[in-house]
């Protein structure tokens, strides 16, 4: 870390697989919830590959979000 932080891009490529498992569970379980209104279910395959581009602006709010902690801890704002 520098002076003035983090370098946001390596916490965002810190984060992304993470962020992008967690989006792909959120998927599947949301296919599954899809059953009760007739829909077809969502494969675990399926969720995995939706959660690639899914991962990108969810893993740059976190992202932000982290950095914003870690910004409170270290008293710079």
């Amino acid at each position: 870390m520098t002076e003035t932080g983090p370098n946001l891009t390596k916490l965002y490529l810190l984060l992304y697989p993470f962020t992008a498992l967690a989006v792909a569970i959120n998927l599947f379980l949301l296919g599954l919830m899809w059953q009760a209104i007739g829909l077809p279910a969502l494969s675990p395959v399926t969720a995995l590959i939706a959660c690639v581009p899914l991962g990108l602006p969810v893993n740059w709010w976190i992202t932000k979000w982290v950095r914003s902690l870690i910004d409170e801890a270290e008293g710079r704002k």
